[in-house]
């Protein structure tokens, strides 16, 4: 069953202008085309879509629901032709838990002061590649790797790490803290896209982990004093929480913030973003 664009803007065209005529003309062919493709298009689908009389033209029953799905789609197909036409209207930049951070505001001014007509959109996206698989982003802020040939990347910058702990466990009273006193702890962690594992530590001093699925069951969990957590820096700028405290890991390797992109397919915007990007983080 192949049903074309052609014949629902046909069917769009009929109910907006009332009459096959007029419909014929909106769309600049014979009112003998309009009938031919909507016969065509009734039946691909099977069911009959208009009720003519000598005096107008209605939807049946299923025409109504066939019209509400038709003007989706054409929408969509023309959001699609606008965006392969345009050279990108806008840019989505996804990240799974954090933005950029204490950086994210600044990043958000200098591009509307530098790029007006290019829209920046920061979506938090809890997959692995921050929506660029599922098409949700253009661009990913990722503090994790991403083993994907179909990607490219670049390092912007680096993070310190830090200890989420509970407001009553007693390293909440240390300026600092040190993997070696983590280590008989449970490190709540999330596999998919946290940026600390167990991994951090040396192999035979790993605490035990407990999973959580997000930013925010993560932080519930690390609230009751059950776990502790450790992250980057920009989790503890974006996620002040009451009854959280976060400490620098002193001996912790810092983690590295990526821009990634699709290999075959980079945003016109991508440089652009790197190089200010490089600019804040440098700063």
């Amino acid at each position: 069953m192949d049903v074309e664009v052609r014949q629902l803007r046909c069917l769009v065209a009929i109910v907006d202008e009332g009459t096959f005529t007029d419909a014929a003309i909106a769309l600049g062919v014979s009112q003998a085309a309009v009938s031919r493709t909507i016969a065509v298009l009734e039946k691909r689908l099977g069911v009959r879509l208009l009720r003519r009389t000598s005096r107008e033209t209605s939807l049946t029953e299923t025409g109504l629901r066939v019209m509400t799905h038709a003007r989706r789609v054409l929408t969509e197909v023309d959001n699609l032709v606008q965006l392969t036409t345009s050279g990108h209207v806008e840019l989505r930049i996804g990240h799974a838990w954090s933005a950029l951070g204490r950086l994210t505001h600044a990043f958000q001014r200098r591009w509307r002061e530098s790029q007006p007509d290019t829209p920046v959109h920061l979506l938090r996206i809890n997959s692995p590649s921050a929506g660029l698989v599922e098409g949700t982003a253009d661009l990913a802020v990722l503090r994790r790797p991403l083993d994907d040939r179909r990607f490219e990347g670049a390092t912007v910058g680096h993070e310190p790490r830090w200890c989420a702990l509970a407001a009553s466990d007693p390293l909440a009273r240390r300026r600092s803290v040190r993997l070696a006193e983590l280590s008989s702890r449970v490190l709540v962690v999330d596999r998919r896209t946290g940026s600390t594992t167990a991994e951090l530590w040396p192999a035979d001093a790993r605490p035990a982990t407990q999973e959580s699925r997000e930013i925010d069951d993560w932080l519930t969990v690390i609230a009751t004093g059950r776990c502790i957590g450790v992250t980057a820096q920009s989790v503890v700028d974006q996620y002040p929480r009451p009854g959280i405290v976060y400490r620098p890991v002193r001996d912790a390797e810092p983690v590295a913030v990526r821009l990634v992109w699709w290999r075959d397919d980079p945003h016109p915007a991508t440089r652009t973003v790197l190089n200010l990007l490089g600019e804040l983080y440098r700063a």
